[in-house]
């Protein structure tokens, strides 16, 4: 991490004051190779194949950032970051036409009162709940929840967001989110908020929180089709669990993760969600849809420069929308990553997922569902890519290099 520091002159001449002020520009590129038992197009159930790729970010999203502050006096500072996620496969953007897709807010902290920010950044639901996500040990690509269907890694960052946190008391941390949806004559539409608390007392944590996202049409039909709406362009995992769903007029998740640490060589995390897809008088599905998760994670330590990691997690869906047999998911996951210094590292990861019962899968239009058979989608990796079938097999080797 390289740290520039400058000191500027506020009222110079006037004033004879100066206030500190430092920007750190930081990174990280991430490259590997993977395996994948069978990918197809997503909604397709036939022609998958296995392949063998190089893949970008798996243990980590490859980026590069600048982030600082200035002191304003009397403790409270001024705050920036802007973070650009890239492909090093390819050195694409992440996101085409997003300079800063990753993060781009300014704000204000002060450790009596909190901090405040305003632009594109994460909700209060992950910032809070993220430190016990499946992800810190497992990664997103493979060790997120199916499809990522909680929004317990980092895919979603959300457009003209407000955020503040509290200062932590007695171990106590609160949260709130608002972003405005910016659609002409409603203030609801379009707009994302949550709102999550979190408690650290010793080697115990535990995280609970709300999310919900309004679509930026008035009745369901195509996710955030106006631009300037906070949720524009996609909502969170759109994956093989939660295709036929994508018309939802509004989506909620409720969450709790947590965590215990035995030692400094073992520690577990936990968590379970809840999440809902309600439909719109234009949706093309017409019951709600809920989604339950409950996964645990093992991390053990054995020595300094080693982490070994296994998990487990089972996603069930209720019956709706005139299935019977409601879709199951189990994921199994184990990692390895080898430090050979302080900013570099070598990694091993495998998955297995196994799928069972029925889902939805919309029309190419978007405008009507027909009933499948569930097929596996591990993590959130092989969102656009997902199995054929009701099995997947992934599993990937690479390096990461922090700057």
């Amino acid at each position: 991490m390289k740290k520039v520091l400058a000191t500027s002159a506020l009222g110079l001449v006037a004033l004879g004051a100066h206030a500190q002020s430092s920007v750190t520009l930081y990174g990280i590129v991430d490259a590997g190779i993977g395996y994948q038992s069978s990918q197809t197009t997503l909604g397709s159930t036939s022609g998958g194949r296995s392949v063998v790729k190089m893949v970008n970010g798996i243990w980590a999203g490859s980026r590069f950032g600048l982030k600082g502050g200035e002191d304003l006096g009397g403790g409270t500072k001024a705050i920036f970051q802007l973070e650009e996620g890239f492909n090093s496969a390819t050195g694409a953007q992440a996101v085409t036409g997003l300079g800063f897709n990753r993060q781009a807010y300014v704000g204000v902290t002060n450790p009596a009162y909190g901090s405040l920010t305003a632009g594109r950044q994460y909700t209060s639901y992950y910032t809070l709940l993220s430190p016990y996500s499946p992800t810190t040990w497992l990664t997103g690509a493979y060790g997120a929840h199916p499809g990522d269907i909680d929004s317990l890694d980092t895919l979603y960052r959300v457009n003209n967001n407000l955020v503040y946190t509290s200062p932590s008391l007695h171990g106590l941390t609160v949260s709130g989110s608002y972003a405005l949806g910016g659609v002409a004559g409603s203030t609801n539409a379009g707009s994302t908020w949550s709102a999550a608390v979190q408690y650290l007392n010793g080697p115990f944590g535990i995280a609970a929180g709300f999310q919900r996202i309004n679509n930026s049409t008035s009745g369901g039909g195509a996710w955030g089709t106006d631009s300037t709406a906070s949720n524009a362009g996609a909502q969170p995992g759109v994956s093989g669990i939660n295709n036929g769903y994508q018309t939802a007029q509004a989506q909620q998740r409720v969450a709790v993760t947590g965590g215990y640490a035995f030692s400094s060589q073992w520690d577990v995390s936990f968590s379970y969600s809840n999440v809902q897809y309600i439909p719109g008088i234009h949706s093309a599905f017409h019951d709600e849809a809920v989604f339950n998760t409950a996964g645990a994670v093992l991390h053990f330590k054995p020595i300094t420069v080693l982490d070994l990691a296994a998990g487990y997690s089972y996603t069930r869906a209720t019956q709706a929308n005139g299935i019977s047999s409601a879709a199951r998911y189990q994921q199994f996951n184990l990692s390895q990553y080898y430090s050979l210094s302080k900013r570099t590292g070598l990694y091993a990861l495998q998955a297995y997922q196994r799928a069972s019962g029925k889902t939805l899968v919309p029309n190419k239009a978007g405008t009507a569902t027909s009933i499948i058979n569930a097929t596996a989608d591990i993590g959130d990796g092989q969102n656009g890519a997902p199995s054929s079938s009701r099995s997947q097999f992934a599993a990937g080797v690479g390096i990461i290099h922090k700057f």
